[in-house]
């Protein structure tokens, strides 16, 4: 059994990563990340709920075709990963709770230990990610406050060698 260790915070975990010993803490509380820009404050104040929606339809238009995540989205649960996958970053990034409403704690690694989720794995997300990124255009205050907590959420999750 995997030694878990407890943290400060109530949404933060360390994980045991399997090559290099401990994952680097996630956290995961309602500390909303703020843009560097004074107004607006938040992403979701800057983006809304619309432009997070759309970064996350560029990041899911992507995967089906995607050799190493394809296969890892079954085509009948797209469309509600994609649902929850944008209801979890509106809430992070200072929008309505509809994801904790819904499915409580976040507990990203718990709801991912079914897929086996490699670095190779973890780096064509981001890729994917990135170029979603990229096409929605987000402005630069966001997304150098996204972009980060994207990459490290998916090192997070990195769960087998």
């Amino acid at each position: 059994m995997e030694e878990v260790r407890r943290i400060e915070g109530d949404d933060e975990w360390d994980f045991p990563n399997v090559e290099t010993g401990w994952l680097p803490t996630l956290s995961l509380s309602r500390n909303v990340p703020r843009v560097s820009s004074p107004e607006p404050s938040t992403v979701f104040d800057a983006v809304g709920e619309a432009g997070l929606r759309r970064l996350v339809s560029a990041f899911y238009r992507r995967v089906p075709g995607d050799d190493v995540l394809g296969p890892m989205y079954p085509p009948d649960e797209l469309a509600e990963a994609e649902r929850r996958l944008g209801d979890f970053l509106i809430y992070r990034f200072g929008g309505p709770d509809t994801y904790i409403r819904e499915r409580g704690n976040p507990q990203l690694r718990m709801r991912h230990i079914r897929f086996a989720i490699t670095p190779a794995a973890r780096d064509r997300w981001i890729s994917l990610m990135d170029a979603a990124l990229d096409e929605v255009g987000l402005s630069f205050e966001s997304t150098a406050v996204v972009k980060p907590f994207l990459h490290e959420a998916a090192t997070f999750l990195i769960n087998r060698p």
